[in-house]
């Protein structure tokens, strides 16, 4: 309803011009073109429908571009959560902050040939019982509150299990529960799963821990603004410190409403700015590219590797290997990026790839277990509590 009423607004209002199917390529800072001090003069962005990338002059930039739930193999987020506002910024010289507090949904659904969808907690909070392929139940033996721990302990726990007997998902199984029982407590959950050949009433629901909101971003102040002049960022692409290490639920609705108005606020009143003209994209020494599956393939590997190393249990060795994987896909990202056309899939890979990097370097300093971040090799909770940040060369 929301969104939809925002939609609605937008296009019925005179003074918005919408531009749809636009992905962020880059932020253009005074830097960027030589020019004396250092702020955000507007940005570039690719246009799906022509495949150009078309330059937008602007003294005052907004980031609202959301997380980065796609760096993972399994995400409740859309396709289009890349992180390109975090990544974006950082290249323009903003600082990050608790990159390491990624949320993970305990039970997202599970299907070879469909896309993760949310299964409530109030499943679980309805009798669901989480078990492993053979029909054992396992929650108990993690946690005396079995599957109505709280998500973290859970998700903690599918994880244990799926990498001790490797498995590629558990079960959730909710079908001592009438069919009219379902039907009137989760009408989605049961169509859903319909569609897909899986009757709850009937069978349990396959079942995996899912990426969903990533709690860190780029740093902003309580009006919304950046390290850049000129640059706002609000919502999930944005840490204003409000979610700490663990996002309350509803939370994020909230701080997108507050921090919207708190950065048009102050917009509104911020003394006007002349900005230059800008270049136009310059893509003359570059070719069409020849080998796409490149971009897929290393996509994949990303993905899988980030689920695999830098998910919700985390160890020394396995960051070490997350970071050696990224800085192989950096030399390969590179040379397609200087030598090739830009698209839509490369632009958000490498979006992903960077944002893959600030996450782990966020999880290596953090020598700690709290909130989000936990790991085998500091599983204690270190005092004081501290944000993690992240400062960009002066070379972006």
């Amino acid at each position: 309803a929301v969104q939809k009423t925002l939609i609605d607004v937008v296009r019925s209002t005179p003074g918005i011009t919408l531009f749809e199917h636009h992905t962020l390529v880059d932020v253009i800072t005074s830097r960027k073109l030589g020019l004396a001090g250092q702020r955000c003069l507007g940005l570039y962005a690719l246009d799906k429908a022509t495949d150009e990338v078309v330059t937008f002059r602007a003294p005052q930039t907004i980031l609202a571009t959301g997380g980065a739930g796609k760096v993972y193999l399994y995400t409740t987020n859309p396709d289009t959560a890349t992180g390109d506002g975090i990544a974006a910024a950082w290249r323009a010289g903003c600082r990050v902050g608790n990159m390491e507090f990624i949320q993970f949904h305990p039970t997202g659904l599970y299907h070879p040939h469909a896309k993760s969808f949310l299964i409530s907690e109030a499943v679980r909070g309805e009798g669901g019982k989480l078990l492993l392929p053979d029909g054992t139940r396992f929650m108990p033996e993690h946690d005396p509150r079995a599957e109505l721990a709280p998500r973290d302990v859970v998700a903690r726990a599918i994880d244990y299990e799926m990498k001790r007997h490797g498995l590629e998902c558990v079960h959730l199984d909710i079908s001592h529960q009438s069919p009219e029982f379902l039907q009137e407590h989760f009408p989605n959950i049961l169509a859903h799963c319909a569609n897909l050949g899986i009757d709850i009433t009937k069978e349990p629901i396959p079942v995996v821990p899912t990426a969903h909101f990533t709690c860190g971003g780029v740093l902003t102040d309580l009006s919304g603004r950046t390290d850049l002049p000129g640059l706002y960022a609000v919502g999930e692409v944005a840490c204003t410190g409000l979610h700490g290490a663990n996002r309350l639920a509803s939370n994020s609705l909230l701080e997108c409403m507050v921090f919207a108005r708190a950065a048009a606020q102050h917009i509104a009143q911020a003394p006007r700015v002349q900005i230059p003209a800008l270049p136009r994209w310059d893509d003359s020494r570059v070719t069409d590219a020849d080998e796409s599956v490149v971009i897929s393939h290393n996509w994949d590997e990303l993905r899988r590797f980030m689920w695999d190393y830098v998910g919700i249990v985390r160890t020394n060795k396995r960051l070490e290997r997350a970071a050696h994987r990224i800085s192989l896909l950096w030399a390969e990202i590179d040379e397609f990026y200087a030598h090739f056309h830009i698209t839509r899939d490369l632009l958000e890979l490498r979006n992903l790839v960077q944002v893959a990097e600030l996450i782990v370097r966020s999880a290596q300093l953090r020598r700690e277990s709290r909130g989000l971040h936990y790991s085998r090799d500091y599983p204690q909770l270190a005092a004081p509590a501290a944000p993690t940040i992240l400062v960009p060369p002066v070379t972006h």
